[in-house]
């Protein structure tokens, strides 16, 4: 118990004087998973509106895969982009394999389901709201779409903050695609894993609470988000 507690003040002494290896870390999880996160809601939120508003072939298809694929297990992805990025797969030559951006290629694949799935589901009840009034002032898709993503911008914003949340969290496919390379591609929770296996409590608690720190502020700002959107504000 005295082993706990002393790990716990060391954790708390490492946070008060900003130590230089939890700071570069915690920077460099943060970057990966912004970096991530940005790449992915270009793609995913124009996506779930192009989904609300267009009627095509495999459309039903193409948003049953994206509800599937957001309970695809990470340790898989990892194991696919690992595949793909190795000197033997299809991309070998681009030398991705165990760098940050091979760890973000692998969050994007993690998050995008996610974040399209979640964004379609509020444009299509925007889409359901503004059907009729779009279609007699005889917009363009394009119209149609822009007005729906700006309209909603607050659910979207939720909706990239749960894929941030999602991407955060991450440890199995960044481990594989990432291999937790000291001043390289460690972060947050790999770090962890690490020092506590090496039995470095305190190193790994204190990662542990700036984790812990970034997933309240993340809640925060979804019920913040939340309650600006039920009382009609923003």
């Amino acid at each position: 118990m005295n082993d706990i507690w002393y790990g716990i003040l060391q954790a708390f002494q490492l946070i008060y004087t900003l130590d230089q290896d939890l700071i570069d870390i915690s920077v460099r999880s943060l970057k990966v998973t912004l970096s991530a996160l940005v790449i992915s809601s270009l793609f995913a939120l124009p996506l779930a509106a192009v989904l609300a508003v267009k009627r095509f072939k495999f459309r039903r298809f193409i948003i049953a895969l994206l509800n599937a694929l957001m309970g695809l297990p990470p340790v898989v992805v990892g194991l696919i982009v690992y595949i793909l990025l190795s000197r033997s797969g299809p991309f070998g030559v681009l030398d991705l394999l165990y760098t940050t951006a091979a760890m973000v290629i692998a969050q994007i694949v993690i998050i995008t389901p996610l974040i399209t799935s979640i964004a379609h589901q509020s444009l299509r009840e925007l889409w359901s709201e503004y059907h009729d009034l779009l279609i007699s002032m005889n917009t363009s898709h394009i119209q149609r779409i822009k007005t729906l993503l700006w309209d909603a911008r607050r659910a979207l914003l939720t909706a990239s903050l749960a894929g941030f949340g999602r991407a955060i969290g991450e440890v199995g496919a960044i481990m594989i695609v990432g291999g937790n390379i000291d001043n390289a591609t460690r972060v947050l929770t790999t770090a962890i894993a690490l020092e506590t296996s090496k039995g470095d409590f305190a190193l790994a608690l204190a990662l542990g609470f700036v984790l812990i720190l970034i997933a309240i502020a993340l809640n925060l700002a979804t019920h913040w988000l939340s309650k600006t959107e039920r009382e009609g504000r923003w």
